[in-house]
C-alpha cells in the first residue's frame, strides 16, 4: 500500500512528511464547532483515493454520541477555554 515510498528520493520523503505533518497539525488545531466536522480533507492526504465508505448514525444515537464526545472533551481538557458561540453554517 505504501510502496510509493520506496521511489521517492529523500527530498521528495521530506516534503511528503511536511504535507503530512502540515494535515495532522490542521486537524489538531481545530477548535470550537470545527471540532464536530468531518474531514475527508486529511483523508485526501493519501495517495490511494478511494471514496470512504462511511456509516452514520440515526440522529439519536448521532447526538448522544456528540453528548458523549463533549463529556470527554470536560475530561481530557477541562481547562480549555469555551468558545460561546453558536454554528454560523
Amino acid at each position: 500500500m505504501d510502496d510509493d515510498l520506496d521511489t521517492m528520493d529523500r527530498d521528495a520523503l521530506i516534503a511528503e512528511v511536511k504535507k503530512l505533518r502540515a494535515g495532522i497539525r490542521a486537524h489538531r488545531d481545530a477548535t470550537g464547532h470545527d471540532l464536530c466536522w468531518h474531514h475527508p480533507g486529511l483523508w485526501d492526504l493519501l495517495p490511494e483515493k478511494t471514496e470512504p465508505a462511511i456509516a452514520v448514525p440515526p440522529w439519536p444515537k448521532f447526538m448522544r454520541g456528540c453528548i458523549r464526545y463533549r463529556q470527554s472533551l470536560d475530561q481530557q481538557a477541562p481547562g480549555a477555554p469555551v468558545h460561546d458561540k453558536e454554528f454560523d453554517g
